[in-house]
C-alpha cells in the first residue's frame, strides 16, 4: 500500500473530566493529541496502512507531546516543522447536556497556521496514495496557500485528494467566508465527505439528492455523506450506496468522522483504487467501504479518545 499524507492542523485536544456541562462550569481538562487531519493519518496507520503529516508545532512542551505520540503510533513526521513564531495550537472541549460539542481553541496564531506554501517540497508526493485534508487550516493565512500548493503537487504526481469539511464555526469571525472557502476548496477533491449537520450550510438544501448537482462538480468523483446513527451513503455519477450504522452504547465520539474516512481511505488504497477509477466504483464495492468504515466508527466510539480509541485490522477481523 501506498502512503497517505495528510494536511493541516496537529493540536492538543483539551478533554472535559465531565459531559452534560457547559465549558465555563467544567471543573478540570485533560490534554490528547489531535487535530482532523492528524486522527485521519492515525486511523490509516492503525489497520496497517503508513501515513505522515504535514505540518507545524511550535517549540513547547506541546509540539514535544504531539511529535513523541505521533512517532509511537506511526504517523510520519518527517514533513513536520518545528517554529519559534507561534505556539502549538490547543483546541478545549466540553460536550453540553444536549450532547453538543463546545470549543475554545488557543490559535491567534497557532504554529500550525504559519506554514507556508515555500515549505511544502514536490518530492514528498513522488509515490503515495492520496492526500487528505479539511476546512480548518483554510483561513486567511499562510496554510492555506500551503494547501493549495500540497493540492497542486499531489494531482501532478496523479494521487487522490480527500476533503472533509469538518466545519469548526468558533474559528471564523465571518461563516460567510467560511462557506465560499469550503465551496472554492471543495471542487479540488476527488472524495468529498460531508455530513448531515454540514449538508445545509455547505449546499443551502437539507437533501443530499438535491446537493448532489452542487457536489458532484470540477475534480469531485465520489461524495461521500454521514448521517451518524442513520448510516453513510456514497454517490458517484453512475452509482449510489446506503449502509445503516452499527447500534452501539457510544462512550466518546470525539474523532469518529476522522476515523470513517481514515478508514474508508484505507480500503480505497488496500484495493489499489486511483482517483480516475472513482467512477466506475460499483455498488458493492462502495457497500463493502461503508460497512467497514461504519464499524471502524462503531468500535471507534465504545473508547475514549480518537486515535487511542481506533481499532487495529486484527480488532476488526476478530469481531
Amino acid at each position: 500500500m501506498k502512503q497517505l499524507l495528510a494536511i493541516g492542523e496537529a493540536l492538543i485536544d483539551f478533554i472535559p473530566s465531565e459531559s452534560g456541562k457547559e465549558m465555563k462550569h467544567v471543573s478540570a481538562f485533560a490534554p490528547a493529541v489531535g487535530g482532523a487531519p492528524a486522527n485521519v493519518c492515525g486511523a490509516y496507520v492503525k489497520l496497517g496502512g503508513q501515513a505522515a503529516m504535514i505540518t507545524q508545532l511550535g517549540e513547547d512542551p506541546f509540539g514535544d507531546k504531539i511529535a513523541d505520540e505521533f512517532a509511537a503510533c506511526g504517523i510520519g513526521c518527517d514533513y513536520m516543522k518545528r517554529t519559534r513564531a507561534a505556539n502549538t495550537s490547543l483546541a478545549f472541549v466540553a460536550l453540553k447536556e444536549d450532547g453538543n460539542r463546545e470549543f475554545s481553541f488557543y490559535r491567534k496564531p497557532g504554529a500550525d497556521m504559519l506554514m507556508g506554501a515555500d515549505d511544502i517540497q514536490e518530492s514528498w508526493f513522488a509515490d503515495i496514495f492520496g492526500l487528505h485534508f479539511c476546512s480548518v487550516s483554510l483561513g486567511d493565512f499562510p496554510m492555506k496557500e500551503a494547501h493549495r500548493q500540497a493540492i497542486q503537487y499531489a494531482k501532478n504526481a496523479g494521487a487522490l485528494v480527500s476533503f472533509d469539511p469538518n466545519l469548526r464555526f468558533a474559528l471564523w469571525e465571518d461563516i460567510e467566508e467560511l462557506r465560499r472557502v469550503v465551496r472554492e476548496f471543495a471542487p479540488m477533491a476527488h472524495v468529498l465527505k460531508v455530513s448531515d449537520e454540514e449538508l445545509e450550510f455547505i449546499t443551502g438544501h437539507t437533501d443530499i439528492r438535491e446537493a448532489l448537482p452542487m457536489l458532484q462538480v470540477g475534480n469531485t468523483r465520489l461524495v461521500i455523506y454521514t448521517k451518524g446513527a442513520e448510516g453513510a451513503e456514497c454517490y458517484t455519477q453512475e452509482n449510489c450506496a446506503f449502509v445503516p450504522s452499527e447500534k452501539v452504547k457510544a462512550v466518546d465520539t470525539t474523532g469518529a468522522g476522522d476515523g470513517f474516512i481514515g478508514s474508508f481511505l484505507y480500503c480505497l488504497s488496500a484495493d489499489g483504487l486511483t482517483a480516475a477509477q472513482l467512477d466506475s466504483l460499483t455498488r458493492e464495492q462502495m457497500e463493502r467501504y461503508l460497512t467497514f468504515a461504519n464499524r471502524f466508527c462503531a468500535r471507534s466510539v465504545m473508547g475514549h479518545g480518537a486515535i487511542a480509541s481506533y481499532p487495529t485490522m486484527e480488532e476488526m477481523e476478530s469481531e
